[in-house]
């Protein structure tokens, strides 16, 4: 799987970078997707990456463009990066690296 579930805001979210998002993360940074991770892994990112991560990864995962601007800007923006760095990680984590498939039963997951 590429998605990840957080908390994040108010509530649990599940955020998934799709190709279309990954083309979209790649336009707002001017930048590959690989070199873009090999930035954030090293913490050579912008500011205002991390939100992009976070918006892009609820849209991707099925959230409305407006609610998860809306989220980011509330939750995201103007935060200390140690709250929003893991997030944006993991989100691009998975990604990368794909996530465990829950198993039968699991709600944990």
């Amino acid at each position: 799987m590429i998605s990840h579930r957080a908390f994040f805001a108010t509530a649990e979210h599940d955020f998934t970078l799709t190709d279309d998002m990954i083309t979209e993360l790649e336009r707002l940074t001017e930048t590959g997707i690989g070199a873009f991770y090999q930035r954030a892994v090293s913490m050579l990112f912008k500011s205002d990456e991390l939100a992009h991560v976070i918006r892009l990864g609820l849209i991707g995962a099925g959230m409305h463009p407006q609610q998860a601007m809306q989220l980011v800007d509330t939750y995201a923006r103007n935060r200390p990066m140690a709250e929003t760095f893991p997030l944006a990680l993991d989100i691009l984590d998975a990604r990368w690296n794909g996530t465990a498939e829950p198993a039968i039963g699991d709600t944990a997951a």
